[in-house]
């Protein structure tokens, strides 16, 4: 920028050197090729639900794969997983849990005495520990780093964006016409913050009667025209399944058999 002064402390701009100056480095010990961020404008939307799927997509595939579970107050990861064991540490650093599938989970849930107890901290202790699962935990050599961020544009989505090389977004939302105005928002944070959008992902886009087999779109008509409008490929329509409610519940969420997210890692993958 033509004004730069060179203090990028007393800056409101998201210029691409304010972003490089800001970023963290990794734990010594990881060594991650490709970061992507799943965020959603609003919470409800499964964004957890579709961060756990396309781990276990990318790990189906041949890829090493963690997720970083930045909701930090509504951390729903290691259930899904199956992981109910709290994190160790040794001198490289504190080590994920690795799921059964070998994905390697890191939450705040598994530093807490009891999965149950409420994480009444503010933003900044929350930015603090999000930041701390970058820098402080040993990830060892993964290709795919998926952050689930928790919803909204606040302090943990802008420690993200600000604090970890982001490689590529994805927004996940529901079929609501109320919620394109929220995509909006998730999707011009990105775009300040110089974070490459790489599409979205409609949850809970319809429902397949099992009796009948007929498709119903319980929420709406679909994301497909804000996509449109953002300029930004609408990459998966993904349904209503019972069965992947079950098997998240059972903490067993890598035993679910789809293709819905094929595009989302053919793109997570050109990255």
């Amino acid at each position: 920028m033509s004004d730069c002064n060179g203090n990028c402390s007393s800056c409101s701009k998201s210029c691409e050197s304010r972003k490089e100056s800001l970023i963290e480095s990794a734990n010594k010990n990881s060594n991650i090729k490709k970061v992507i961020a799943v965020i959603s404008g609003k919470g409800g939307v499964g964004k957890s639900m579709i961060s756990a799927m396309l781990a276990c997509e990318l790990r189906k595939k041949g890829h090493t794969v963690g997720i970083l579970d930045a909701d930090i107050t509504g951390p729903s990861i290691p259930k899904s997983f199956g992981i109910n064991k709290r994190a160790m540490q040794d001198d490289t650093g504190i080590l994920p849990a690795v799921a059964e599938n070998g994905v390697k989970v890191m939450s705040v849930n598994m530093m807490l005495e009891s999965p149950d107890a409420p994480v009444i901290w503010r933003g900044p202790v929350i930015a603090g520990a999000v930041k701390q699962f970058w820098t402080d935990v040993n990830w060892g050599d993964l290709d795919y780093l998926i952050i689930d961020c928790p919803p909204g544009t606040g302090d943990v989505p802008l420690t993200v964006f600000q604090s970890v090389p982001v490689d590529g977004a994805v927004i996940v939302t529901s079929p609501q016409d109320l919620v394109s105005l929220i995509v909006k928002k998730a999707y011009n944070m990105a775009k300040m913050m110089n974070v490459n959008v790489l599409g979205i992902v409609e949850n809970m886009s319809y429902f397949v009667c099992p009796d009948c087999g007929k498709k119903h779109n319980i929420f709406g008509s679909g994301s497909g025209t804000v996509a449109d409008e953002l300029g930004i490929p609408l990459l998966a329509k993904t349904p209503i399944d019972p069965s992947l409610a079950t098997l998240i519940d059972s903490g067993l969420v890598f035993r679910y058999e789809n293709d819905y997210l094929s595009e989302v890692v053919k793109a997570a993958e050109e990255v």
